[in-house]
């Protein structure tokens, strides 16, 4: 794996209902680069989002979905996803405020 920037790490912000009803309790969802470890999330969301302290990171793979187009089958892309916890008297992500 090549070395992978902090910038590089986090790929979007997940927006669902179960993901919003998580943000109360300061629990954050991001797609993240896939090669990503627990130790590169914690320190890219720290280092883009100023005031924040990483608690805990909760990581899933999930596997591309097998799509069909008349007799070619093909794959969807994996994805990652990530979900940090902040600390209590850490500060709020502004990215979701609003929403």
């Amino acid at each position: 794996m090549a070395s992978i920037q902090y910038y590089d790490v986090i790929l979007k912000p997940v927006i669902t209902e179960k993901s919003m009803q998580g943000m109360e309790s300061k629990k954050y969802t991001f797609l993240v680069h896939p090669e990503a470890n627990k130790t590169q999330i914690k320190e890219a969301v720290e280092k883009m989002f100023a005031g924040t302290k990483v608690k805990n990171v909760n990581t899933m793979n999930q596997d591309g979905k097998t799509k069909r187009r008349g007799k070619t089958s093909g794959k969807t892309a994996k994805t990652k996803k990530a979900i940090v916890q902040l600390t209590a008297e850490s500060a709020d992500i502004e990215i979701f405020e609003g929403l």
